[in-house]
This record gives structure tokens, C-alpha cells and sequence, in this order.
């Protein structure tokens, strides 16, 4: 049974759709979207939702189903509501193993559907992203404040866990990590020190250091980013992705500022400047770097080339790089892949 709801923004937009009866209170979060076909699931678990509302504009989603926790991004789902257009009533895949509709029940997420997402959407692209709330129709809202909430130490994790038996070990730092990406690092003959957010590693024997995505605004992290700031005056092989490009740049002493509505999507075109060629990315992020806070020793190394922005950066000489965008890709292209095996000939030399 459904009733009829309502997506609010802070702007004041209001857009109607249904949501399922037992759906009372309101939900709070900052509205945004992704324009991926496919990739629900991985999207939903992503730990760099947290916070957030999450808007699909692809027009149906669902009819896949969920699969088994395997193959997800976290052990939960992240978000903090979801709006789409049209919700699949039936699904059908062979790995399925219960419906979209039932995960978001079970997971206690709420939703709204038979929303007009082309018309939120292109409300977002055109005021910018916002707080929004999910809530019954015509139903008052007092907006949360949730701007300062430091995201990324919710979802970190709190002790270090180990993988791998390689003779190099890398210091994976967790702001939010993907599994994928723990995926891709397992595959590399090393070991792995996976460790909390605001772990100092600095006084400790490693080879190089990772420092993973997350959600939320990178000034958030000024923790991170001091052990970071410190690391890197041992000039070992650092690699960064999305956030932690972001947490990067701030290491050296540059700035990051909030995209209108970010880049949340699987096919987005990165140029590589030192080959001149393009490759398709997997993004999800809502802050980019300041090119021109940039020190005179590093340089762009890739650039969106939808708005023009930095999508990865590098040092000159030392073997300091890092990627805005999601080599793991889960889901998208696995183009830039290559970063991985970058990063390990690094620790190798």
C-alpha cells in the first residue's frame, strides 16, 4: 500500500510522488543525482552517499533486483532516502536474490516514487544541489542542519584490519573505502594495513600509502589530512581516489571547493594530459581541486573534460598521484584500471 508523498527542497521546490504507507516520519539529506543505467546496488552501498538523497534519472529502476552481499560496496546501504521515477515491480536476474523494493524495506531506507526526476534533476543542475526531505504530502518540514556533520568518521572503520601476504605493505587509509577498490588492492602481491581515518601511521615500516574515498566535505577531515600532510615528507609512493585526491591536494597546501551538483554518473570523459587520450570514468563526488592553488611542483594529470575541472593530480618527481575519479569502477568502465598497476610499480623502484 502506498500513499501520497512529497520531495521537498530547501530552495522550495516541491515535486509528488507515492510512498509505501507505513513511511510516516521525514527524512532528511542533501538532494543530489546520478545518471547511471545501472549500478543500483553499488550505488546504494557506496559509503560516499552517506548524508545524502539519492535521485536515479534513469527511469526504471529495480528490474534487476539485489544480489548477494558479495558483490556490494559496504555492508549496508549508505543513503538517506531514494527518489525515482518508476520502481520495478518485478525483477529477474540470475543472481537476484530478493527485490529492490524488499532491500530498501529490510534496510530501513524510505523512498518515494512516481517522482518527475527530469524535472528535479534539471532543478538541481540549474540551483545546485540542496537539503531536501522526504516526507507524507503536504506535510510540514523543518529542515535539519547537517552541513557540519563529519561524515567520513561515521563510516570509517574503527580498528586496523590486514590483508595480503606480499612483501610490500601499503597503509590503506578507510575514509568510506568501496570494497571494490579493497577488491583491486588484494589482486597487487602485497599486504594491506587497512586502518581508521584519524590512524597515525607515520611512525610505522611501510611501503606506501592509499588513501580511499569518502563522502562529505574534505575540510571535514583536517585529521586525516595532518597524518597525510606528515606521511608525505617521507616521499613514499602515495595514491589517492576521489576524496582522497581532495584530502591530497589540502596535504600540500591547496584548496577544494563544492561543485554545483557534482559529477555522479559511469561514463564520464577524463582526458590523460600526458598521453592526450580520453577515458571513460566512473565518478561520485560533490568537491573538486583548485587548479590554481596548485604548488609550482605538481601538475594536472587528468581533466573532466564535461566542465574542464581536475580529475587527477601529480607530482613532478616524487611518486605522489592521485585520480578524482573511480579506477575500481563497480559499477562503469575498468579503463583506468592501469592506476593500480601504476602505484605498484612504484612501490617497487
Amino acid at each position: 500500500m502506498q500513499s501520497n508523498a512529497q520531495i521537498v527542497l530547501k530552495s522550495g521546490e516541491v515535486f509528488q510522488g507515492y510512498a509505501p504507507l507505513e513511511q510516516q516520519d521525514c527524512f532528511f539529506g542533501e538532494v543530489v543525482f546520478t545518471t547511471g543505467m545501472v549500478g543500483y546496488v553499488e550505488a546504494l552501498t557506496d559509503p560516499s552517499y552517506s548524508g545524502q538523497i539519492l535521485v536515479f534519472t534513469y527511469p526504471l529502476i529495480g528490474n534487476y533486483g539485489v544480489p548477494s552481499e558479495e558483490t556490494w560496496e559496504s555492508k549496508k546501504i549508505h543513503v538517506k532516502g531514494v527518489v525515482l521515477s518508476e520502481l520495478s515491480p518485478f525483477h529477474s536476474h540470475h543472481e537476484a536474490t530478493l527485490s529492490l523494493t524488499d532491500w530498501l524495506t529490510q534496510q530501513g531506507i524510505p523512498y518515494i516514487t512516481q517522482v518527475d526526476t527530469r524535472a528535479l534533476t534539471k532543478c538541481l543542475r540549474t540551483k545546485g544541489v540542496v537539503p531536501g526531505a522526504i516526507s507524507k504530502l503536504n506535510h510540514p518540514v523543518q529542515f535539519e542542519e547537517t552541513e557540519e556533520i563529519d561524515w567520513v568518521s561515521e563510516v570509517s572503520i574503527k580498528e586496523p584490519v590486514y590483508y595480503g601476504n606480499g612483501d610490500k605493505l601499503i597503509i590503506a587509509v578507510d575514509c568510506g573505502m568501496k570494497e571494490n577498490i579493497l577488491r583491486n588492492l588484494q589482486e597487487l602481491p602485497v599486504r594491506i594495513k587497512r586502518v581508521p581515518y584519524n590512524y597515525d601511521y607515520t611512525q610505522e615500516a611501510y611501503d606506501g600509502i592509499f588513501i580511499s574515498n569518502g563522502p562529505g566535505d574534505p575540510m571535514q577531515c583536517q585529521e586525516t589530512v595532518s597524518i597525510l600532510r606528515k606521511a608525505m615528507q617521507q616521499a613514499k609512493p602515495t595514491f589517492g581516489i576521489c576524496l582522497g585526491t581532495q584530502l591530497m591536494a589540502l596535504a600540500i597546501g591547496a584548496k577544494t571547493y563544492k561543485l554545483s551538483f557534482g559529477h555522479r554518473s559511469h561514463n564520464q570523459p577524463c582526458l590523460h594530459i600526458e598521453t592526450n587520450r580520453c577515458y571513460l570514468t566512473s565518478q561520485n563526488h560533490g568537491y573538486a581541486v583548485d587548479e590554481a592553488s596548485l604548488p609550482t611542483d605538481w601538475r594536472v594529470s587528468f581533466r573532466n573534460l564535461n566542465d574542464n575541472s581536475v580529475a587527477g593530480i601529480e607530482h613532478e618527481s616524487l611518486p605522489f598521484f592521485s585520480v578524482q575519479f573511480h579506477p575500481e569502477a563497480a559499477p562503469g568502465p575498468e579503463e583506468t584500471n592501469w592506476l593500480f598497476q601504476q602505484f605498484y610499480r612504484q612501490l617497487s623502484q
